[in-house]
């Protein structure tokens, strides 16, 4: 029996998988943890960790660029809109997007996926360019060779600081936050950008998909002599995934998570490496095209 060390977020779609009720047949997976999740994602880059990851899209798109050997699997495990991950304190000073021009914002990481997303619905709504606004760092990125471009600063306080620390402090007029982690900052945040809910529907309708934030990839040197292992896991986890559509609503986030290589999925991907050249997150064009035919074998 085959045996893959796999990291997979803890989710309704993958408790399945992890719990047995789906089960992986002629592989035992390695269940491994990491809090927070996102710490696992420069392991897997600098050192190929796990035989399977989790993964950041903007992550994805830096360590390939820097050959790190992972193929990336088609399964959208979490995404949505981003209007509203622009945030300010309610009590701070008004603040438009034009606003924003010559201002500067707290981020994780300047390659964190959320601040891709941020940015580029910034630059396509608003006219806001990347290199308009100072972006004040809290965390190093993922991928060791990535160098930020001259207008992103790391902050030179404690390392244990919040993004919504620079924000109390009045180092940031705004700060760019997951969905997840705006109500984990001790303090009340509201959206920068007007009506978010209304922009971010009408990005949707544009586009016709939804900001994928985290994929799968695999170790190439396992989907070389496991290639059975590699393709039973995702089809076991695309069945866990179908098992548990009814748990997920009809909002973007409920949408956004699926298994196979759909117009909509290669799209968002597609969108995202635009944006990722656009700000300087990679340097040279993602061959999405190619990252679509590497992993469409899992759908045969």
């Amino acid at each position: 029996m085959a045996r893959l060390s796999v990291l997979l977020g803890d989710y309704p779609h993958t408790r399945p998988l992890k719990d047995g009720t789906v089960p992986v047949p002629g592989v035992e997976c390695a269940w491994a943890q990491a809090k927070p999740l996102y710490s696992a994602f420069a392991r897997m880059v600098r050192s190929l960790e796990y035989d399977v990851c989790e993964m950041a899209l903007a992550t994805y798109f830096q360590a390939r660029e820097a050959g790190v050997p992972i193929t990336l699997l088609p399964v959208a495990m979490i995404g949505g809109t981003h209007h509203g991950s622009l945030t300010r304190l309610p009590d701070g000073p008004a603040l438009t997007p034009a606003g924003l021009a010559g201002a500067r914002v707290g981020v994780r990481s300047y390659s964190q996926t959320t601040g891709l997303w941020v940015r580029g619905v910034l630059r396509e709504d608003y006219g806001v360019r990347p290199s308009d606004v100072t972006w004040v760092t809290t965390e190093e990125p993922h991928v060791a060779q990535y160098r930020a471009p001259d207008n992103v600063r790391r902050w030179d306080g404690s390392d244990a600081v919040k993004v919504a620390d620079l924000l109390r402090t009045g180092d940031v007029a705004a700060a760019v936050l997951g969905p997840r982690a705006i109500g984990t900052q001790g303090v009340e945040l509201v959206p920068v950008l007007p009506d978010a809910p209304a922009a971010a529907q009408a990005w949707i309708d544009r586009h016709g998909t939804v900001p994928v934030n985290h994929m799968v990839v695999v170790r190439d040197e396992v989907l070389k002599s496991a290639p059975q292992a590699v393709a039973a896991l995702y089809r076991a986890l695309a069945a866990s995934i179908a098992a548990t559509a009814d748990q997920r609503d009809t909002s973007p986030a409920g949408r956004v998570v699926a298994a196979g290589w759909s117009g909509e999925l290669a799209e968002s991907v597609r969108i995202g490496a635009g944006y990722a050249l656009e700000q300087q997150v990679v340097r040279t064009p993602v061959d999405v095209d190619r990252i679509v035919r590497e992993g469409a074998f899992l759908d045969d």
